[in-house]
């Protein structure tokens, strides 16, 4: 195919009004989301689409000193001139032609990974197949089009209102709740307690990374110890993130408590997944379409956890068009069953009588056209060509991209 036109689009979805968490170190306030969406449009004027990286303080996250771009500034000025008028054969080339730009090695795997989404939806849509399928032909495998999901939630908050959220979550079926401590060590082990007591059905995983980001208030390596030995002594399916992603000696000091431990979604590419996997000290690998290469560079870690004790799980914490992708991907990978569903406010394909959603994010559910078919905490993979969603590009001037960090943390000793 003909690369006509590469374009990156920075949104900005609001938190109005601005909310405020109170976790162990301090107050966090949440006041907005961030996304890019990633156009590809070839010269016959067929348009791909792909979720991108998100915009100002995730740069400075990802990039630090390297570039203080938006996302979307660097596909705009870097990429599109690299890959506008070439011709793709196979959706690896334009992995080449984007490792060889002088962008650092971290950006490259951002950019890749957007592109070679886009290259997917824009392949399926030329051959009238699904991605899934796709998939399925390189895996050798038979798709699976209902897959289970674990609702990914709770944000700070008292006990007693993770207690409430996984009874809802719980009875509209959901295989997992998934939530994020750091409230307090006791406050943290008393929630344990209480999931543990209230719930039925429903498995219970802890993200954790809060534990060792609070500065001078992070828990030290005991209390993390304590609090994992006790979570996995509950029956707590994965603790995730227990420690800092590239701390793998203390991931390995972890594994010996008997805890099932997830990580992978921090580390920068495939192979850095790969390595941690290498450790033998994850039960759970969390890599995402939409920062480690694409569905190809997924594609290379599921295939080195084949017939290993190990499962991949993909990380997704986005838009409804990052669900789709990922589900894409466990539809057809071999010995890949769980998808992540992170759970917000007004949720239109959520039955509830009280809303167990985190806060407001109207664009992840605004990004497409149609509802997508969740029931009793399974998803119907759409089934039309390449993604099989329609990408709504109204919201390229419903959401404009406003300047400022999603997120602000306050800590106490400030």
């Amino acid at each position: 195919m003909e690369i006509a036109k590469v374009r990156g689009y920075a949104l900005s979805s609001p938190i109005n009004p601005v909310q405020s968490r109170e976790f162990h170190g301090g107050v966090r306030r949440l006041l907005k989301r961030d996304i890019v969406l990633v156009v590809i449009e070839t010269k016959d004027g067929e348009q791909g689409f792909a979720p991108g990286g998100a915009s100002s303080s995730a740069m400075r996250e990802y990039f630090e000193d390297e570039s203080q771009m938006l996302f979307s500034d660097l596909v705009n000025e870097e990429i599109a001139p690299a890959l506008e008028g070439t011709s793709i054969q196979e959706v690896e080339d334009a992995h080449d032609i984007i490792d060889n730009t002088d962008l650092p090695e971290r950006v490259c795997h951002e950019a890749a990974s957007a592109v070679d989404v886009a290259l997917y939806d824009l392949k399926g849509k030329r051959t009238g197949t699904p991605i899934y399928e796709l998939l399925s032909d390189r895996f050798d495998t038979e798709p699976t089009t209902s897959l289970p999901m674990y609702a990914s939630a709770g944000m700070y908050m008292p006990p007693e209102g993770y207690e409430e959220q996984a009874r809802i979550l719980d009875e509209l079926g959901f295989f997992g709740y998934k939530y994020r401590p750091g409230i307090g060590p006791e406050k943290d082990r008393h929630t344990i307690d209480i999931l543990n007591e209230v719930t039925e059905d429903i498995e219970i995983m802890l993200d954790a990374h809060t534990w060792w980001k609070m500065g001078n208030h992070s828990y030290g390596s005991s209390t993390i110890s304590d609090l994992v030995e006790y979570a996995g002594s509950t029956g707590a399916y994965w603790i995730e993130e227990p420690v800092e992603p590239d701390d793998h000696d203390g991931y390995r000091e972890l594994s010996e408590l008997g805890a099932s431990l997830a990580g992978g979604e921090s580390k920068e590419s495939p192979q850095d997944l790969i390595e941690l996997a290498q450790t033998g000290a994850v039960d759970f690998l969390q890599g995402d379409v939409r920062h480690h290469r694409g569905f190809t560079g997924c594609s290379t870690i599921i295939e080195f956890c084949q017939g290993k004790n190990i499962e991949f799980v993909p990380h997704n914490f986005g838009t409804w068009l990052g669900l789709v992708a990922n589900a894409h991907l466990v539809s057809a990978a071999p010995e890949v069953n769980l998808l992540e569903y992170p759970v917000f406010e007004n949720d239109p394909a959520l039955e509830s009588s009280k809303d167990p959603g985190m806060y407001p994010f109207e664009l992840a559910f605004d990004i497409i056209e149609e509802d997508l078919e969740v029931s009793n905490g399974h998803i119907e993979v759409p089934d039309g060509p390449g993604l099989g969603v329609t990408v709504d590009l109204d919201i390229v001037e419903d959401y404009p991209a406003t300047e400022g960090p999603w997120t602000e943390f306050h800590y106490k000793d400030e």
